[in-house]
């Protein structure tokens, strides 16, 4: 198989990546790709860096198996701990979602205040803020963890009266902070767009200023293609690509949330035994 015409590798430590996945899917629709979601381990955001880095390696050890061209990491966890590890292992290009979304939003703000959404792990690494000072020493970030969002999104809760409410609590601090650019540095979050902009529209905040919402999903497809270009690896052809999951635990459930996050039906999906292949 020519370079060109190998998938794209997409892993998560569960569902959540699958709005990455959803934002590929539509930005090049041309292109195959495979998604790992390692539902048996998840959480990831609550684990140390040495076990997020040697599940990613593992991950990334399969997938190569698989003939990817590219490697994308889409969770924002993964990438603040591992995303180093795995660019000086593999030998194709690997993206995370944290540089994307790190760019997007030091473009859109206009007071140089930045607020960054994610979980324990995202926000304890600094990797947001790291990444945000290096590019503009300037910039002010604040973060927020939000423990809370990632299983109410699983639950199916995205507009519930409940959300509203945890969300406002969560996002209090920040626009007391002033920010106009709020990152969701989570890959379930952008589920939560909506519940988001009312907390944190000129309306719902009560300050006359509505804040930039960044989508790290979005701006990762972008560089997704971007990369794909300049290397030379996009695939031109018109025939339907193949799509390929594999799971680590619950291939129906994940089925489920592939219907609430892709809206529609993954399949099929492939349940994958951890001690067979590391």
């Amino acid at each position: 198989m020519k370079p060109g015409q190998r998938p794209i590798g997409v892993f998560d430590s569960g569902v959540g990546g699958l709005t990455v996945l959803d934002a590929i899917m539509r930005q090049l629709p041309h292109e195959p790709t495979i998604y790992f979601g390692d539902t048996a381990r998840v959480p990831y955001g609550s684990k140390s860096q040495a076990v997020v880095t040697r599940f990613s390696l593992e991950i990334a050890e399969f997938l190569m198996r698989q003939r990817v061209k590219m490697l994308v990491v889409a969770c924002n966890t993964a990438s603040a701990y591992a995303l180093s590890a795995l660019t000086d292992r593999l030998s194709i290009p690997v993206i995370g979602v944290i540089e994307p979304g790190v760019r997007a939003a030091l473009t859109a703000s206009r007071n140089r205040r930045i607020g960054v959404i994610g979980t324990e792990g995202t926000i304890r690494s600094g990797a947001y803020a790291r990444a945000i000072q290096r590019l503009d020493g300037k910039a002010r970030i604040f973060g927020q963890t939000c423990p809370l969002f990632v299983p109410l999104v699983e639950e199916g809760w995205i507009r519930h009266p409940v959300t509203l409410k945890i969300a406002g609590t969560y996002l209090r601090p920040l626009l007391r902070r002033r920010i106009d650019t709020l990152v969701l540095g989570c890959t379930h979050y952008p589920l939560l767009k909506g519940v988001l902009q009312e907390v944190t529209s000129s309306r719902g905040n009560g300050r006359g200023n509505t804040v930039a919402l960044i989508d790290s999903a979005e701006e990762t497809a972008t560089v997704v293609s971007e990369v794909l270009d300049s290397l030379g690896l996009k695939r031109r052809a018109a025939s339907p690509p193949e799509r390929r999951y594999f799971v680590t635990d619950a291939p129906k459930k994940f089925i489920q949330f592939g219907l609430r996050f892709l809206r529609k039906r993954l399949t099929p999906v492939h349940l994958v035994d951890i001690g067979t292949w590391i």
